[in-house]
């Protein structure tokens, strides 16, 4: 049994809407696991839209992925997410994948970035807009 807290739909102010398809299920007729993560950098995608960077300056340093239930095609989903912690050069967006019309999760995740200057390949500070981000 899992010691986690489970997000809430209530815990977001926006989502990310998208469809499951055909190639995401696997033998057992479930969404495989491993996609997942393109569901959650799909969402990650528009979140970074809103910040408007030519080239973000960050880059991922990991993700956990609770998988609270299986999922299975065709679904709607919704995907909530905000940022939870900035750091100095780093930051935490948590993310919640909700099936349309359902308060509990199918999954949850946190995904660190770390600022990140591509041109020098090196760490630097976590971008302001990010930090009022953390306030919304």
């Amino acid at each position: 049994i899992m010691n986690i807290e489970i997000v809430k739909r209530s815990d977001f102010k926006s989502f990310f809407d998208m469809k499951t398809r055909w190639k995401d299920m696997d033998a057992l007729g479930h969404i495989n696991n491993a996609t997942f993560l393109t569901y959650l950098e799909s969402g990650r995608i528009e979140l970074v839209k809103k910040w408007d960077f030519k080239k973000p300056p960050f880059i991922q340093a990991s993700t956990k992925i609770d998988y609270l239930r299986q999922l299975s095609h065709p679904a709607s989903l919704q995907i909530g997410q905000k940022i939870s912690r900035v750091g100095h050069k780093s930051f935490d967006i948590l993310t919640g994948i909700f099936e349309e019309g359902e308060e509990k999760p199918v999954a949850q995740a946190v995904t660190t970035l770390v600022g990140f200057d591509y041109e020098s390949q090196k760490t630097v500070s976590v971008p302001e807009v990010i930090r009022q981000a953390l306030e919304d």
